[in-house]
This record gives C-alpha cells, structure tokens and sequence, in this order.
C-alpha cells in the first residue's frame, strides 16, 4: 500500500518526490504538463535519474502522471483529437524513462456525438499512443458523469478496453468522489461497488484510486472534491478501502483542496485507519 498526494513537478522531478517523502507519502502523483495547456517544460534525463535514485534510496512507489485537463479524447473535432493523440504519446515518451510509471486521463465528453463513437475514439487513441512492449500504462479514470461527460459508468470502461489492441497496458484509476458523484453507493454499499468492478472490468485493471471526500450526495453528477472525513463520504469510506484486501497492494493519491501541510495531515490520518 502507498500513500501520497498531488504535488508540482515545477522545480522538478526530483525536488518532487523529495517534498513527497518530507511529508511522510510514499508516493504521488503530478501534472505531466500545465493542466490547462500551453507548452511543456524541456526534459531533463538526468533529474529523471536522481528522482528515480531517491525514490528506490527511500522507498517511494509508483508514482502517477496526470493528464492535462484540455485534452479530449472524446472531442467532436478530429484536430483536438490528433491534438490530444499527440500530446499523450509525448508525455509517454518522457514516463518511459521511469520505472512502472503510470498514466491517467479522463476519458472526456462527447458533446452530442453518443457513447458508442465516443468510445470508438477513446480505444482509438489507446491504439496509437500504446506501443508494444511499452512499460508505461494508461489508466482510464472514473468520471462523476457531468454533461455528456464519458467514463461514469463501469460499463463504459469496460467497452474502451475491450476495444484495444494492447489490453494489457490499460488500467483504471478509481476516483471516490467521482464514484459516488456517477451513482455508485461506496460509502455504504463498498463490497457490492467493487464486485461489480471485477464482474464487469475486473479487479486485476484497478491500479490506482483516487482519494477525495464529495461535496455532493450520492449521484450528484457534480464532481467537487472535498476534505477527507468532511463530505458526504466520511471518514469510514476511506478505512473501508484503505484495509479492503483487494486493494492493499494499490496506491492512494489524495487530491483534495489542500496545501501541501494540508495533505502531510491528511497523510498521517489515513495511516492511523490501517489497520
């Protein structure tokens, strides 16, 4: 089990993972470039090995790459979606320098396109951007299902999948109050959401979670993060998952609305709920 929290990658990767461990995370996770777009940084080979360095020295886990917020790969125009095909292949290419790196997206919305072209889209920017033998996987996350926004139900994961030619480099990233927001009852009724996950995606593609209270009732479809323990969600949610034995060998990566002493707090409570 690893623990950590969202943190800047802006003085490098390196000085990232060293703020990680002083605030007692194991791991965590960052924006491959300006969630809102613009221009990458230049990439540096030799920051990418002592962060690596570091990490193996004090045993900090997989860490976990976010996907800049303005790409869509569900987008009704194909220029935004060769758009969004080359940047995740750019990004891939710098986290092959990592060691079991993972990267997460949000599956995007399909403005008045329907479900069904939307994920013929999504698989197949997962069929240009994987290529064989690749270490990095991309990991689709779960979406609270604003708009016509894709992603929100199991099912529709499942069909992405199903329609790539590398399945095997395709996981999930489940987010908890992107769950409860789409309609799925984890707070109460966690063992029944997580066999319909394996029933419908299977348990082996969970490979990350995201950890975020809701501010929102169950089915909300709203997707506004909250504080550990001061949502709708509560404190007993997050000890469920955090000694469900399904999940013991994953990461939690807290993306609450916290400053980084914040989430050093929010850390150290999630420790003491394990049991």
């Amino acid at each position: 089990m690893r623990i950590g929290c969202h943190l800047s990658s802006s003085k490098g990767y390196l000085a990232m993972v060293e703020e990680a461990y002083s605030i007692g995370a194991d791991t965590c996770q960052y924006f491959s470039r300006n969630p809102r777009g613009g221009a990458v940084k230049p990439f540096d080979e030799a920051d990418v090995k002592a962060a690596v360095a570091f990490m193996k020295e004090h045993d900090i886990g997989r860490i976990l790459t976010h996907a800049p917020y303005v790409l869509n790969p569900s987008a009704a125009t194909e220029e935004l979606r060769n758009y969004t095909i080359e940047t995740m292949r750019s990004d891939v290419e710098r986290l092959e320098h990592f060691p079991e790196a993972m990267y997460n997206f949000h599956p995007g919305a399909h403005v008045s396109q329907g479900e069904d072209a939307a994920i013929g889209f999504i698989s197949h920017l997962l069929n240009e951007v994987i290529t064989p033998g690749q270490k990095t996987v991309m990991l689709l996350e779960t979406m609270a299902g604003k708009g016509t926004e894709m992603g929100k139900t199991f099912e529709e994961l499942a069909r992405i999948i199903e329609k790539t030619d590398h399945p095997e480099s395709v996981g999930v990233c489940l987010d908890t109050c992107h769950v409860w927001d789409g309609g799925y009852d984890i707070r109460d009724h966690l063992e029944e959401v997580l066999s319909s996950f394996d029933r419908i995606v299977g348990l082996e593609k969970l490979l990350a979670i995201h950890f975020n209270d809701s501010k929102n009732p169950l089915g909300a479809h709203k997707d506004r993060h909250e504080k550990i323990g001061e949502g709708y969600l509560g404190i007993g949610t997050f000890e469920a998952f955090l000694n469900h034995p399904a999940l013991k060998d994953l990461g939690f990566y807290l993306e609450t609305p916290n400053d980084v002493e914040g989430y050093r707090k929010e850390i150290a409570l999630l420790r003491s709920l394990v049991r």
